[in-house]
Parts: structure tokens; C-alpha cells; sequence
């Protein structure tokens, strides 16, 4: 939102429990499940584009049906609409995925997710399915405060040396995610960071940038843990990074003390 602010859109936003942080913004109260709700947001903003961030875990009702209905409202209206996935719809057992991999989710989360984005491209043919991988950025993110908790010892854990993601930057996903909206993209598209880390990696980058002692971080293995999840997710990107002005940004560089 202060990204396309910034570039002179009006922008509204909505909120299930409380508004957030934004304080220039229009907040509307928006309940996913209700479809009637849904509905009379969209008539009263007319909005050009709606950006679907939201997500409720495992809760099929949010996280899969409601992204549909309010996909199904956003064709009526002939608004363009970005969908926000993830990663977790692979299972990781290709380890590398482009846009043209299938989804296999092994997480009611990860379930959840693939059937919003196939629900909402068979209703809304022309929305964007953008798919990244951790979100980092600004210290607000629930990963950068995993790791200062487990530096000062606040809480008991590991950050796993078998976990590989691709992470991505706030900044860098926004500017990407209002980018495939201004063009006329369609479909699947993959807003993973330059570089695959694992999570105790990430962990350490995080705290030599926030000056944390990076040996306080207990490491682990997920594989030795009773988490359910996928291990090792490679987000292949480059294909939606040539259509984009924005660079998707490693961790090694965007969380380089000073960067």
C-alpha cells in the first residue's frame, strides 16, 4: 500500500479483527467467509485491482474458499486481482520448481493454497497467481523475530539446517506484486529470492545484521523433528523476473549489514 501510494494510487484496505498499521488508509471491515460482505466491499471501493494477502493457515473457509469467492466478486466487477500464495504448495520432493511445476502439498496449509489458486483461475482466467517464499524485511517479520528470541534465549528451538527456502524481500515482493498488476500477466508466477538458504543460514544473516551473537542460534535438523512440512522448496524465478524492472534480491545481499 505505501508502495503504490507512492507511485499516486488511492488505495483502501481491509482488516478482519483490527485495522493495521496503515494510517492513510480507508479500512473496511472484511470478513472472507461472508460472500455477501465480500460483495458490498467491492461495490463501495470500485477498486481498479485487489491484492489478496491474507491468509488463514490451515482454515479452509479463509484460505481456500474465500480467495475463490472473492475472486468470482472480482471477475463480476471486471477487477484485476493478485492472488498471494506460496511456496508451501510444492512438497519438495523435485527440490526445484518453475512455473510450470504442479502443485503437491503435503500441508492442510499448503492444500489450502493450491486450491485457492486453482479455484480463482478457473473463475478469474486473468488473475495473478504470485507465489513467494519466506518474506523478510524491515525486522517485522514472524522469522527475524524467531531469531532474536532464540538469540536472547526467550525461547526454546532450532533453526533447521535442512529447511531451504528462497527468501525474498518485503520491499522487493511489493514493488513486484504492483509491477505484474500494472502489466497485463496472467496466471503463475514465482517472486522467490536470488539465492536458496536454509533457515539456520538465514538466521545467522539476520543476526549479523541486527549485530545479534549469530552462535547463540541453535541449529537442528527437520528432518529429526515431528514438524510436517516440506524440506528443501527452490522457487525458480527467472522466468517472472525478465518480465520485471524489479530485481528479487538474495538474502545474502539484502541482509549484508548496511544493505
Amino acid at each position: 500500500m505505501r508502495q503504490a501510494r507512492a507511485a499516486g494510487h488511492s488505495t483502501a484496505a481491509t482488516y478482519a479483527t483490527r485495522p493495521g498499521g496503515a494510517s492513510q488508509a480507508e479500512w473496511h471491515h472484511l470478513d472472507l467467509r461472508d460472500a455477501g460482505r465480500l460483495d458490498a466491499v467491492m461495490a463501495a471501493v470500485r477498486p481498479q485491482l485487489v491484492v489478496n494477502a491474507s491468509s488463514g493457515g490451515a482454515d479452509w473457509a479463509v484460505t481456500a474458499t474465500g480467495p475463490i469467492h472473492l475472486a468470482m466478486i472480482a471477475a463480476k466487477h471486471g477487477t484485476r486481482m493478485v492472488q498471494v500464495s506460496t511456496d508451501a504448495v510444492f512438497s519438495g520432493a523435485a527440490v526445484h520448481y518453475d512455473e510450470s511445476a504442479l502443485p503437491d502439498p503435503i500441508t492442510p496449509y499448503g492444500a489450502a493454497k493450491a486450491a485457492a489458486e486453482t479455484g480463482i483461475l478457473a473463475v478469474h482466467p486473468r488473475a495473478v497467481i504470485a507465489r513467494p517464499s519466506l518474506i523478510i524485511g524491515h525486522g517485522r517479520s514472524e522469522h527475524e523475530q524467531l531469531v532474536h528470541q532464540l538469540a536472547s534465549g526467550t525461547v526454546d528451538g532450532a533453526l533447521f539446517t535442512d529447511d531451504i527456502r528462497c527468501p525474498v524481500h518485503i520491499d522487493d515482493l511489493a514493488a513486484a506484486l504492483l509491477e505484474l498488476a500494472e502489466s497485463d500477466a496472467a496466471g503463475i508466477h514465482h517472486l522467490g529470492g536470488a539465492d536458496a538458504l536454509s533457515r539456520h543460514e538465514l538466521g545467522t544473516l539476520i543476526a549479523r545484521r541486527d549485530g545479534l551473537d549469530a552462535s547463540r542460534l541453535p541449529s537442528g535438523l527437520r528432518a529429526d523433528s515431528a514438524l510436517s512440512g516440506a524440506l528443501d522448496v527452490r522457487l525458480h524465478s527467472q522466468a517472472t523476473q525478465r518480465q520485471l524492472r524489479t530485481t528479487l534480491r538474495g538474502a545474502r545481499e539484502f541482509l549484508r549489514p548496511g544493505a
